[in-house]
């Protein structure tokens, strides 16, 4: 099929590669505006733009997809249909409509659960032991279209953020590959949502991974995975910030208050929380490295009672 292909970010990338692989003529991506970025603002390319000029296909970059000459500018390339994988704006009902086969959304939940931004985090930071990729033929809605295929993925216990995007990525991009087959022999099947079962997601901010320690271990524990890589979980250590990039439950308690260290040994430490205790498994102080526990207390004098945050 002649393919638009519409994303930014890495999780695009693989689907736009197996679109290729799979013999389908992408005739245009279409991707966000380049970002100044680092101390020297560099204008940066979206990873899709550098996949796409790779494989020499046009690229086009429109601040906002709804404007009319954008419109018309995608018209003029005649798609039979249009792949859109995390691009990052919203599309009007003059592009919905305007292929063949319609616009395709590949989307990183098992819809209609976690519709919106940050999927993949939040299913870590909320504990779910399933997650996955749901193709749906997009409407005007926010990821309410009728969903067409769907692959479950279970979740490590040590599943980070990070690591649940290059899985769900790969699973994407073969799911993709899939609906295509489906929908061009006439075999898809279009499933509408059950829209009261939906749950809404939000854009993940740096603050949220500010840690409280009231919370139960568990919880922050999810937290501490589900912001790994980025923007990462952190609380304070002598008034300077300790991210947290890996920890474990302790099913204990302690009679110190949440914050507050509960052990200190030459290998190992542990924080009271409002249930339960956290073991810092990998840490980072202002100014270092990433380290493990043991390494970073040979380094650090910590104590029993010392307290954790602002």
């Amino acid at each position: 099929m002649r393919v638009i292909f519409m994303g930014t970010p890495d999780f695009s990338v693989g689907t736009l590669q197996a679109l290729i692989d799979a013999g389908h003529e992408v005739v245009l991506a279409v991707t966000q505006p380049d970002k100044p970025k680092g101390r020297g603002k560099s204008m940066q390319f979206p990873p899709v733009k550098e996949a796409a000029l790779e494989h020499g296909i046009e690229v086009y970059q429109p601040r906002r997809v709804r404007e009319p000459e954008c419109v018309e500018y995608l018209r003029s390339f005649d798609a039979d249909i249009i792949v859109v994988v995390a691009f990052g704006q919203i599309l009007p009902k003059e592009i919905l409509e305007m292929p063949k086969y319609g616009c395709v959304n590949v989307h990183a939940s098992l819809l209609p659960k976690y519709r919106g931004a940050a999927p993949i985090q939040w299913a870590v930071i909320n504990g779910e032991k399933v997650s996955g990729v749901t193709t749906m033929r997009m409407d005007e809605g926010l990821d309410t279209g009728d969903m067409i295929l769907k692959e479950e993925v279970v979740l490590d216990e040590k599943e980070t953020g990070g690591s649940l995007f290059d899985r769900l990525s790969g699973v994407g991009a073969r799911l993709c590959v899939r609906t295509l087959e489906a929908i061009e022999d006439g075999t898809a099947i279009y499933t509408k949502q059950d829209h009261a079962a939906a749950t809404k997601t939000t854009l993940i901010k740096k603050q949220f991974g500010i840690i409280d320690w009231n919370k139960p271990a568990a919880e922050i524990e999810c937290l501490i995975r589900g912001l790994n890589p980025w923007p990462s979980a952190y609380t304070y250590l002598n008034g300077k910030t300790l991210k947290i990039w890996a920890a474990a439950v302790k099913d204990e308690t302690s009679d110190k208050e949440p914050g507050e260290l509960t052990e200190v040994t030459k290998h190992s430490v542990g924080v009271q929380t409002g249930d339960g205790i956290l073991m810092l498994e990998e840490v980072q102080l202002e100014g270092k490295k990433r380290m493990s526990a043991d390494a970073f207390l040979r380094g650090n004098a910590l104590s029993e009672g010392m307290k954790l945050g602002e």
